[in-house]
């Protein structure tokens, strides 16, 4: 049997299941951990719901089995005279790493950022990740119809989503900083003018305020500009949605802006991501065939 850890935001859990598909088209058993995390106050909701999706869950008793954690005193003991026998195994960097697919028994975790984990199972990965219709249910009247409207005027239009993610990243300069600067959305809002004169750029950002503030300093009152207003943490799964619809795409170095431009199944979509997704590792993996990558100096990269 196969656990995989699930870890992080919506962006992440999308990565982690299609890992899940591509295993199960080979055979395997597998099973999603979603206590150990999960079960932290702080953690972030589940939210593969939005796809009307379920799957296997791991008992405690499974993960303690094995991760070798049961904590009753003869295992502890055992541990302390003959080391830990965990079939734990942790991808070995942020890229494609092929021994992912190849270790059974084994208790997966990691982020499995790459498209090329289940390169050949995308058709399953695109008709689970549709949309269900459950999430009109959990919303109030207002934000039901703000939505909507918003979904109306980006399927009627050349639309663009821009994500512009803050919050957490400007706490983590260390990683996240320096790379999707002011000079690296200004390049590839220009590019996409060039591709699109007719474009209008719906932005997406965890500081709609900061956004705004950005956009009328440095392009004045423009109608092209629509700032999606509205949703919340608990709520991503909308803007999702609604990036997914759109025609272009400028991402940040962000899972969740990778989801929204992926999920646009058109093969001529035009999407921008930042040359560097990191300051700690080298991805290479998380980008696709296509991408156009601009610096965080505002020009295009090789």
């Amino acid at each position: 049997m196969i656990i995989i850890r699930m870890t992080g935001g919506l962006g992440n859990q999308m990565f982690e299941y299609a890992l899940y598909l591509k295993l199960r088209s080979m055979g395997k058993e597998v099973k999603f951990d979603d206590i150990t995390e999960y079960e932290l106050d702080n953690a972030r909701p589940v939210m593969l719901w939005a796809f009307d999706i379920s799957y296997p869950k791991a008992k405690k008793e499974e993960i303690n089995e094995i991760t070798d954690g049961f904590m009753k005193l003869s295992h502890r003991i055992r541990r302390k005279l003959f080391g830990r026998k965990s079939l734990e195994y942790h991808e070995k960097d942020c890229n494609y790493d092929e021994q992912i697919l190849l270790v059974d028994p084994a208790y997966l975790t990691g982020y499995f950022q790459s498209e090329k984990y289940f390169q050949d199972v995308v058709n399953d990965v695109r008709k689970a990740f549709t949309f269900s219709d459950r999430i009109w249910e959990k919303l109030d009247g207002k934000l039901k119809q703000q939505i909507k409207t918003y979904l109306g005027q980006i399927e009627n239009s050349v639309s663009i989503s821009v994500h512009v993610r803050r919050g957490d990243y400007i706490e983590k300069k260390e990683i996240y900083g320096g790379i999707c600067t002011e000079k690296y959305y200004k390049a590839a809002i220009e590019y996409m003018e060039k591709q699109f004169p007719e474009g209008h750029f719906y932005l997406f950002s965890n500081e709609p305020l900061w956004v705004k503030g950005w956009i009328e300093e440095n392009y004045g009152e423009d109608n092209r500009f629509i700032i999606i207003e509205g949703t919340t943490e608990e709520t991503g799964y909308l803007d999702l949605l609604l990036m997914s619809r759109c025609k272009g795409h400028i991402i940040a170095n962000s899972s969740f802006s990778w989801w929204g431009a992926w999920l646009d199944d058109r093969y001529e979509k035009k999407v921008i991501a930042p040359a560097k997704w990191a300051n700690n590792q080298a991805f290479i993996d998380i980008y696709w065939e296509n991408m156009i990558k601009i610096t965080a100096e505002g020009g295009l990269a090789e």
